[in-house]
């Protein structure tokens, strides 16, 4: 199976399946120096990981790091960085039911008429379970920007779940931390919350609404045409695991606006700077990122395995119904909050490498 790497300068490969003995991620391209510690990995790994709550899997997996090269007396040397974390929790007895049987909304059948072959056991690799090594791989790649650049900062919350929305006018980013559903609106959380204790109790689940912000990101990072900033962030969320679509700024919203209501007016800041009366671009302008906050969001679509009886058909071909038993998320999002943090840090690491290395301190100036 080919296409496993992303990025250009800052690349990442994973890999690994679900159930098999563990996962990881080979990361190429990360500068030197960079102070790298196995804890400043495992943080952003225990965001991540399952049976944390009521609302994630009950999968109980301690999703531990080991750093296995690229790192010397805690600093990265420059050459490719191997992470590992073992798998210690696999039940592949739940799935032997569905060896021979497609399971309706995953990539079953997909797999099988691409492949001709396939991992039933916790869908292998198409299974979420892939996205703790992208997590991994994304917290080397913030060690990296905190080294070069200090002043990003990315942070991911959820902003709706199934038709429900959280109130922007009651947004605190230090309510993010507080609550299972890094939702900044306290009292949103509080109705979801009752929400998917009745969608879990009779075996459904829910979709839900990701925004991921990067703040403090220098200007002039992306190229024009096809090496967007914009293009390789949308790519980058895309590719993570039920993630159905993608806006930046205000996305599908903009369709809705006049000229001048979508125009972000250019001002002059009192430090020199330029600065913006709005952002509905998303902090990015022709590709480029413009020193606004970064804004991307995504949606992502109701957890395919649930224990209500769904209309499938077998490997031979015969209509039947499928119970994908095991322990799976009612909500998928919740823990793609995570996920989604890090595609932002590998995305943005890695175009401000290429920018660093086409353009170096060039660069136009203003007054």
């Amino acid at each position: 199976m080919s296409f496993n790497t992303f990025g250009h300068l800052f690349r990442v490969t994973t890999w690994g399946e679900s159930h098999g003995p563990a996962l990881g991620a080979t990361v190429d391209g990360c500068p030197p120096g960079i102070a790298l510690e196995p804890a400043a990995i495992q943080h952003w790994l225990d965001r991540r990981k399952p049976g944390q709550n009521r609302f994630t899997t009950q999968r109980r997996e301690p999703d531990e790091v080991r750093i296995l090269s690229g790192v010397y007396e805690g600093r990265t040397t420059g050459t490719p960085i191997q992470l590992m974390i073992e798998n210690t929790d696999q039940r592949s007895k739940d799935y032997g039911d569905i060896a021979r049987t497609f399971r309706p909304g995953h990539a079953d059948i997909t797999y099988w008429l691409k492949y001709g072959i396939r991992d039933p056991r916790g869908g292998g690799r198409s299974s979420a379970r892939e996205t703790a090594a992208r997590v991994a791989a994304g917290s080397v790649a913030r060690e990296a920007l905190k080294a070069l650049v200090p002043g990003v900062r990315i942070i991911g919350y959820m902003v709706q779940m199934g038709r429900l929305r959280a109130d922007r006018d009651r947004f605190d980013m230090e309510e993010v931390e507080r609550n299972p559903f890094w939702c900044p609106d306290a009292a949103a959380a509080a109705i979801w919350a009752e929400h998917l204790d009745e969608l879990r109790k009779s075996g459904n689940s829910v979709g839900a609404v990701v925004e991921v912000v990067a703040s403090g990101v220098p200007a002039g990072l992306g190229a024009p045409i096809y090496g967007k900033l914009d293009s390789d962030l949308a790519a980058a969320m895309m590719s993570i695991n039920a993630v159905k679509g993608v806006e930046v700024g205000a996305g599908m919203a903009a369709a809705e606006l006049t000229g001048i209501e979508n125009a972000d007016e250019i001002f002059m800041g009192n430090d020199g700077r330029p600065r913006f009366s709005s952002n509905h671009a998303g902090g990015i302008l022709g590709g480029i990122s413009s020193g606004q906050d970064v804004v991307v969001r995504f949606a992502v679509k109701p957890t395919s395995s649930i224990l209500t009886p769904r209309r499938s058909i077998t490997l031979a071909g015969e209509e039947t119904e499928v119970v994908t038993k095991g322990r799976h998320d009612p909500c998928v999002g919740i823990r793609a909050v995570p996920v989604g943090e890090a595609m932002m840090a590998c995305v943005i690491l890695d175009h401000l490498l290429l920018h660093r290395g086409q353009v170096g301190g060039a660069g136009g100036r203003i007054g």
